[in-house]
């Protein structure tokens, strides 16, 4: 009798932006009909239902026993790293039995590069009816979510590097919308210093949300402030083709052992001037309201992977 394949389980962020919490759902259920072989679950680790737990109780219930876990983030942060291994590593403890294997996050990919190009192109066509103007005199500002681990910032600026590899922009420079500086006015400013006079804010987020949203109206802001620049928004990456594939494919490294994360400069391993006291820290579940009868502290993270 053949093994059947681990089960898929996608692990989401959680916002409380009841839009993207769906259309992180509506993901979930478009790779559950690409792959109907296949057990596939999501869940959230904070902010949104369902919870982490209730998606891996929904795969126990179906006879699951063994399932690959993807974090559905773009970088490596504090919720790759500490969090959702901490909340897996609760859920083994919950139903004896099973095993799982974690997967890596999503970016840097050629193809989500791909989707952010697309995102460019469709804001410079936007509202006039023309083709994408000649690339060399527009500027890029890629806005990530912000982190308190630098190495999930540093994430952030090697994809805007790569976005700017080969493209043809003037420049691409990078932005957060919280826990980091430059913030987006900050960098906006720094744009402009640079000689932008045509600037595209790029939201590197996969959904819609709350932060997302912050980006726009700061970028909206700041438009009406300084008239004598063309600043336009781009959308968020969505649920294309590619991020369809690209979670499909790491899950294929999870199940294979293929997993190649970058750990050279994570400061749970490695003591970075200014985050010394994270080394070796050890893992804590993040907390989700949804999550009945286990009780966290929110906010006194720790974490280790």
């Amino acid at each position: 009798m053949t093994t059947p394949p681990p089960a898929l389980l996608i692990a989401g962020h959680g916002t409380r932006d009841e839009a993207g919490a769906e259309a992180f759902r509506d993901f979930v259920r478009e790779l559950a009909a690409r792959r109907p072989e296949l057990p596939v679950a999501g869940g959230f680790i904070e902010l949104s239902p369902p919870p982490l737990g209730d998606a891996v109780a929904e795969l126990v219930e179906r006879g699951v026993r063994r399932f690959a876990a993807v974090p559905l983030m773009l970088v490596s942060a504090g919720h790759a790293k500490g969090d959702i291994p901490a909340a897996l590593s609760r859920e083994k403890e919950r139903h004896p039995g099973i095993s799982y294997t974690y997967g890596r996050p999503l970016g840097p990919h050629p193809a989500l590069l791909s989707v952010l190009e697309r995102r460019l192109d469709e804001a410079l066509d936007a509202g006039e009816g023309r083709t994408p103007m000649d690339r060399a005199d527009v500027t890029v500002l890629l806005v990530g979510r912000g982190s308190t681990d630098p190495d999930a910032n540093a994430e952030v600026y090697k994809a805007a590097r790569l976005l700017w590899e080969g493209r043809g922009y003037a420049g691409v420079e990078t932005a957060f919308v919280s826990l980091a500086a430059p913030d987006v006015p900050s960098g906006l400013e720094r744009c402009v210093a640079l000689g932008a006079r045509r600037i595209v804010v790029l939201p590197y987020f996969l959904f819609t949300g709350i932060l997302p949203d912050r980006v726009r109206q700061q970028t909206e802001g700041w438009a009406a402030a300084h008239p004598e620049v063309e600043v336009r928004s781009a959308d968020v990456i969505g649920p294309e083709p590619e991020l369809l594939d690209l979670v499909l494919e790491r899950y294929e490294e999870a199940v294979k052992g293929d997993l190649r994360m970058n750990c050279d400069s994570c400061v749970y391993r490695i003591a970075m001037p200014g985050f010394e006291d994270k080394v070796g820290q050890a893992q804590q579940p993040h907390f989700h309201p949804d999550d009945d009868g286990h009780h966290h502290h929110h906010g006194t993270h720790s974490h280790a992977h």
